[in-house]
């Protein structure tokens, strides 16, 4: 059973080959997409980590800070 499983019929390395490479491609993408992430995060932090009132009224009235609150979920 458990070898009909692994060769199927001559095309187990194959289909067990593509596998292991679309599961080792979303690994790296998840990776570097997360380590993009925080540093973006970090960015952001840094520019508007300590905004006093006035200075956040300032950024809400740029476009593009504009168009990324419009896709922000309120928690």
């Amino acid at each position: 059973m458990i070898n009909e499983l692994l060769f199927m019929n001559g095309y187990g390395a194959y289909v067990i080959s593509a596998f292991a490479f679309t599961l080792l491609s979303f690994v790296t993408l998840y990776l570097i997409i997360k380590d993009q992430f925080v540093k973006e995060q970090e960015k952001f932090i840094i520019k508007f980590g300590s905004l006093d009132y006035q200075k956040a009224k300032t950024a809400k009235l740029q476009k593009i800070n504009k168009e990324i609150l419009s896709n922000a979920t309120i928690k």
